[in-house]
């Protein structure tokens, strides 16, 4: 299946890092999420209840971020996995978090895809 809605960069402020020190403080990331799905359903019917509704993932994403905090860009891209595929039911998805921290660079990533269980 081709099919796929993307959301593209979604800016968050979320604590993360390994040191306490550097999740002290809430820095930008950017996230990336692809969800595969047949989108042919909600083309036909131009019925929203029958695709994903990219705006409640992008709110999904940004709350799982209040309150918490983790060591890894590795753990979270998991996360946001899993709350993906547990709540809004793609056949897979692909998830991108870029982390501004290496000076030298213009980012750091780590991409990760799961497919539905």
């Amino acid at each position: 299946m081709s099919d796929k809605i993307t959301i593209e960069d979604l800016e968050v402020n979320f604590h993360i890092g390994v040191p306490d020190e550097e999740r002290s403080k809430a820095q930008k990331l950017l996230i990336t999420v692809e969800m595969q799905l047949n989108l042919e359903p909600s083309a036909l019917n131009d019925d929203l209840n029958k695709t994903i509704d990219y705006f409640e993932v992008s709110q999904a994403i940004k709350n799982l971020g209040e309150n918490r905090s983790w060591s890894l860009i590795e753990t979270l891209g998991n996360d946001i996995c899993r709350l993906i595929l547990n709540n809004f039911k793609p056949k897979s998805v692909r998830v991108v978090v870029k982390k501004f921290i290496l000076k030298d660079t213009r980012c750091v990533s780590i991409e990760m895809t799961r497919n539905e269980n």
